[in-house]
């Protein structure tokens, strides 16, 4: 059992080989970014209210919401950045998308 467990890069526990949460998670990744096409541009609002409260209920601190519009002949494309205090807050919202 003990070779096994040197074979693995990450730190492990012998008794569950469990992974160290900050192997996987370091705080490198706080942005999450949304990107979607609309025909309206009111289609487009209404989804970076309903986005934009989701990550408020998420936040421990405030969260910058960086919003962009982009008018074009077929629609309008609405591209937004979440940049959370945390990347736990960053992978919840993520994961709450879903």
């Amino acid at each position: 059992m003990t070779d096994a467990i040197k074979k693995c890069s990450a730190t492990e526990t012998a008794a569950c080989c469990c992974v160290d949460v900050g192997t996987v998670m370091d705080n490198s990744d706080c942005t999450a970014t949304w990107s979607e096409w609309f025909s309206q541009r009111a289609d487009a609002d209404k989804k970076l209210q309903y986005l934009s409260d989701k990550a408020r209920q998420i936040e421990s601190e405030p969260c910058d919401i960086n919003a962009r519009f982009t008018e074009e002949a077929g629609g309008i494309k609405l591209d937004i950045d979440f940049t959370f205090s945390c990347q736990a807050e960053t992978m919840i919202f993520q994961l709450g998308l879903r």
